[in-house]
Parts: C-alpha cells; structure tokens; sequence
C-alpha cells in the first residue's frame, strides 16, 4: 500500500465518526475511538469470518462488546480495530459467497494498513478422515466451480467442448473443471493458478500454535476434536451437499473440505502479496451423511465456528 492511498484510507476513516450507541449483531455495544493516523499507522492482522454464527464466536472469543474495540464502516461493512492476544487487529464479518468475500477483504487493503490475513469460520467436510467439529488448515485452494458446462455428443457417448476448452481435470457429467486466471504486480499477464497458496511462515506458525494448544473438547459431543494442517481446500457458489459431488472434489483436487469464500480471499491475498491462512471447522459432511439424513450445518455452525475461533486465537497468539 503506498503512502497516498494510506492517507487517503486514514483520513475518510477519521471523517466516518463513532457512534457511541453501536449495535453489533443486534447487541447495543459502546465503541471507542482508536485515533489512525498518517504519521503513526499500525500493521494490523485481518481477522476475517463470513457470516453471523462465526462473527458471534468471534464476539464472544475477542471481547469485541466489552474490549474497547472501534467501529469503522465502509459501504456497509463493518470493521472493528482493537488488540487481541497484543496484536492489533481489524475483525470483519465478509457476508457470504466469493464477491461479498473478496469485496470485503480489498476494501480493507485499500484503507487500512494490514500486513496478515487470518480467517476462521466453518465449512463441509470432503475428506472421509474427518469428522464434524473436526478442524483443517489446508495449505492451498482452488475454485472448485471456475467450469465449462457442455452438451452431450448426439450419439450420448461423449460431450461437444468448445474448440477453446483444454481439459485439465475430470469432468463430473456435463460439468468440466477449469482453472481461474490472477495477475498480481510481478505478472505482465494473467496467468493460470491451479491453487493459490497458504503462506509457508503462517502454516508454520499453525504448527507451533497447535502443538501449544493442548485438546480441544467439543462442547457439543465432549470428544477430543482433531486439528489437522496441510492438504487442499475448495471454493465455489454453491452449498455441497451431495456424496457424489464430494467424492469428486476429493479425488480430483485432493479436497478436505469446502466452502464458498476461502479461496476468493487467498486470490485478493495473492494479487496483494499479503500472507494468508484460513481455519475451518467442519459443520457438516457436504454430503456425506447416511443416506436418507439431512444436513447438518444448523445443529453445528455455533460449536463449530467456536472451535475454528479458538485455534485461530492461538496462532494470533504465536505470531
């Protein structure tokens, strides 16, 4: 971020005011001015969550309503500044889906100085090891539904690609995976990212922090949860709940879970040359459950999203 644009950020942000009777998901909090300005900025850790059952874990895990936390908005979103575990931080619910995702973050990057990106929140489990309120770190991510949607061949034996398409990954019927496009300050062009990475020194820093943190007990279920770091995340529009599907995102891109944020936020990550991580905890099996059984996300979201803010906490905490 240059000079100018940090200016420009600190200045709109001073003109925004407090209101002293903030409401914070419905819940009246006092908010308290945290002065930003040109001469003194302070890198701050983007400590972000997607939507309420993970901004109230935060909330509660943070302090945000007691903590001396100031509220800032920008189009409507809204970015609390405060400390946590002695690092300065600005906590922000995105809302959900990529471009509420990646909207959020880089209008963050555009005003304030931000020097690391962490996420907690939940997400559908897509490797059979794992089990619900379980926790992963992938270390990389792709778009699972970046894709070419194709006809069938008139005989019924194959699919009429378009001359463009080179097919890279297995296709799941008429659906042909693809992969996304970013540039960044180093590229003269676009180029394709099969998986856009997970900072090595924040995956490092997990590593120590999990070793540090001792069990984690479900609240739910009083089992020992599993916190696991490396492999592959996925992102993409929809809600998976759907065995095949699973199988497939699993088997081709090595999935251990999915979502519908996390890899829009590691794109805006790698355009800006922030590092980043993301913490999720599984609410749910993206259909995987016994046939015949619904979902389970709304009897899981709450205790999950506590599990994934409470090992986020400890890598803030080790950083």
């Amino acid at each position: 971020m240059n000079r100018l644009t940090r200016r420009t950020f600190l200045n709109g942000f001073a003109a925004l005011g407090l209101a002293l009777a903030n409401t914070l998901h419905g819940v009246a909090a006092v908010a308290t001015s945290i002065p930003l300005t040109p001469a003194s900025p302070k890198p701050l850790v983007a400590v972000l969550n997607a939507y309420r059952p993970e901004m109230d874990a935060m909330v509660k895990e943070f302090g945000l309503l007691e903590g001396g936390f100031a509220e800032q908005r920008v189009k409507g979103f809204r970015y609390y500044i405060g400390q946590v575990e002695g690092k300065d931080v600005v906590v922000f619910e995105t809302g959900m889906s990529l471009v509420n995702a990646a909207m959020a973050l880089q209008l963050a990057f555009e005003r304030l100085p931000i020097s690391h990106v962490l996420f907690a929140g939940v997400a559908g489990g897509t490797d059979p090891a794992l089990r619900v309120g379980d926790v992963v770190i992938p270390e990389k991510w792709a778009y699972h539904c970046e894709a070419a949607y194709f006809n069938p061949t008139p005989d019924g034996k194959g699919w009429t690609k378009a001359e463009y398409f080179k097919q890279r990954y297995p296709n799941f019927g008429m659906i042909f995976p693809d992969e996304m496009e970013a540039i960044r300050a180093d590229k003269e062009k676009f180029e394709r990212v099969p998986f856009f990475p997970v900072d090595a020194g924040l995956i490092e820093v997990a590593k120590r922090a999990v070793e540090k943190l001792g069990p984690v007990i479900s609240a739910k279920t009083g089992r020992e949860i599993t916190v696991s770091i490396g492999g592959a995340g996925v992102t993409g529009t929809v809600f998976l709940d759907n065995r095949d599907y699973r199988k497939f995102v699993h088997d081709t891109w090595g999935a251990r879970c999915a979502d519908m944020e996390t890899t829009a936020y590691a794109h805006v990550c790698y355009t800006n040359e922030i590092p980043f991580l993301a913490v999720r905890a599984l609410s749910d099996l993206a259909g995987g459950q016994e046939p015949g059984q619904e979902n389970v996300i709304d009897a899981n979201e709450g205790v999950s999203s506590v599990h994934a803010v409470k090992v986020l906490r400890a890598i803030l905490r080790e950083m």
